[in-house]
């Protein structure tokens, strides 16, 4: 008879050939969609149209992108809907912008919410969780009008001021705090004569860095895929201050514009910004995981 050990050994190794099957799954699933983009985005449209799916790339790369630029290519279309670096530039501008109100601001109310004791503690932490249950397109039009009266409409400010409220961020920082962060370094700082203010930056900030990290990569991609809150504010939907999801919209919704390799283009170009950001940060979300674990 196989000894305990032996058949737990055996155990182990089932789940953990279990467990890469299922994530290689997954990943594959997850993945597939973004290959089969990036392979058309190479091809011809008339190839797309009559062989369909293609696990190989073309050779119409170059080709595609030149007129995805060519003022004469479908009447001017692709020019007058799309202009990368005005989309770059205007997506960056914005994204970057509210990311940094949306993670500074949040982790410094959560920081006051878990180091100091007040009264209204606990109603404050409450109201924060009643507003993340409030969807955009609930206030929308309130926020319209009042942008509208005060005259910031067809610029970007509304829409990277208000990311200064993010309830979701905050709650998310308030929990790791909770569990991942030591109180007492706060209290040796005071003794050090180290302001509250410092304190945070200089302390409490490194020491979040993995929290801070990780909802700077939820709060770029839905600031950089944000399509509804720039198309209510720019009113004046001119190219120069149109977003990137903006400019995608304007090709992928263009009769004019049946060149299904350049619509491809514009998708593909359009993510990589999301990739780039995602691969220098996904770091800080395995140590974030690992630090919350060992805190536990």
């Amino acid at each position: 008879m196989k000894s305990v050990e032996e058949r737990y050994t055996r155990g182990v190794k089932i789940q953990a050939v279990i467990r890469f099957v299922v994530c290689l799954v997954i990943t594959v699933i997850s993945l597939f969609p973004i290959y089969i983009i990036l392979i058309n985005a190479t091809r011809d449209s008339g190839d797309i149209i009559s062989q369909g799916i293609s696990l190989l790339p073309g050779g119409n790369l170059i080709k595609n992108f030149e007129t995805l630029n060519d003022p004469s290519a479908a009447d001017g279309a692709f020019v007058s809907a799309f202009n990368l670096f005005y989309g770059y530039a205007n997506s960056l501008i914005i994204s970057i912008g509210a990311t940094v109100c949306a993670v500074f601001f949040s982790g410094l109310t959560a920081y006051g919410l878990v180091v100091y004791d007040f009264k209204l503690k606990k109603a404050a932490t409450t109201f924060i969780l009643a507003v993340m249950m409030v969807p955009m397109q609930v206030v929308s039009t309130g926020f319209l009008q009042f942008m509208v009266q005060i005259k910031l409409y067809d610029n970007f400010i509304p829409l990277i001021v208000p990311a200064v409220a993010a309830p979701a961020v905050v709650f998310f920082m308030l929990q790791y705090m909770k569990s991942s962060f030591p109180l007492e370094i706060v209290e040796a700082a005071r003794i050090d004569g180290s302001g509250e203010f410092m304190t945070f930056i200089r302390i409490a900030l490194p020491i979040l860095k993995p929290a801070f990290a990780v909802q700077a990569i939820f709060q770029f991609v839905a600031n950089w895929n944000n399509y509804y809150t720039p198309s209510m504010l720019l009113l004046s939907n001119k190219i120069e201050q149109r977003t990137m999801p903006m400019m995608v919209a304007g090709v992928l919704g263009n009769d004019k514009i049946v060149d299904f390799g350049v619509k491809y283009l514009v998708v593909i170009l359009s993510i990589l910004p999301i990739v780039v950001i995602y691969l220098c940060l996904s770091k800080f979300i395995v140590k974030g995981v690992a630090l919350g674990a060992v805190k536990g």
